[in-house]
């Protein structure tokens, strides 16, 4: 889709998303990240869900842009481990996070919509929907990002292996970048290694896509299972919906 009138970016009207994809089909993340930077200074931000290999995309943004915004979308239902992780993070290196907030206390959302056990989500979309979905639009409403940074790969699901490196994001109304796209688990796990970059702390527990505690929405799984298989096992579920145009409808 292209850009609207209204577009946040003076640059945005001028990209060739088409063109940009095809330049970086090949490229390295380094280099995207560099363009992005180059492209749009401080109307960039990017996202983390600080899971398990989360530092590979903040590294090689910081390293670039060191004061880059980051939002943490807190829905609430986090891990404690992932919390702390991030804390740990954002001290080590000094890291410029924004965390958004559900608006909704997390015992009182459960008990309205009756969901009695704390462990599972009986309506797991409706939970995505008002505790991800709503932060992460809250969020991109109030920072009017230009750019979006986001660490989606094309291995991780049929959805996202139809995403192109750079796209305009209808919903947010700014152009969406994925500097890993076309990186799978090995490069990541390589350039983590290389780097000396932490893991999430549950990763050497099987944890390796975090999201959400409730076990409808992440699980740890064998070594030599699919990454997102650990992700609303048992389910027809492949994504949140933060990195669709739609939202949580899926």
């Amino acid at each position: 889709m292209n850009p609207s009138i209204d577009s946040p970016s003076p640059a945005a009207a001028r990209l060739d998303p088409e063109g940009l994809s095809q330049r970086f089909a090949a490229g390295a993340p380094s280099e995207i990240i560099q363009w992005a930077v180059d492209t749009f200074g401080d109307s960039l931000l990017m996202t983390s869900s600080f899971g398990a290999e989360s530092m590979c995309l903040i590294h090689l943004l910081t390293r670039v842009k060191p004061d880059v915004r980051i939002v943490l979308v807190n829905t609430g239902y986090l891990f404690h481990q992932t919390l702390i992780f991030m804390e740990e993070m954002r001290r080590r290196y000094g890291l410029n996070v924004l965390e958004y907030h559900s608006h909704h206390d997390p015992l009182v959302y459960l008990t309205v919509h009756g969901e009695t056990d704390p462990r599972i989500r009986r309506n797991v979309d409706a939970c995505c929907r008002d505790n991800k979905n709503e932060v992460f639009d809250r969020a991109m409403r109030e920072l009017a990002p230009a750019a979006w940074v986001r660490g989606v790969r094309a291995d991780q699901s049929a959805t996202r292996s139809r995403m192109k490196v750079v796209e305009w994001n209808a919903r947010i109304n700014a152009w969406a970048i994925s500097p890993l796209l076309n990186w799978d688990h090995r490069r990541i796990f390589e350039y983590m290694k290389h780097n000396n970059l932490p893991f999430h702390p549950l990763w050497q527990q099987g944890y390796v896509s975090i999201g959400c505690n409730p076990e409808t929405c992440t699980r740890p799984i064998a070594a030599d299972s699919d990454p997102r298989q650990g992700r609303w096992a048992g389910l027809d579920k492949k994504e949140c919906g933060i990195h669709l145009d739609q939202g949580a409808g899926i």
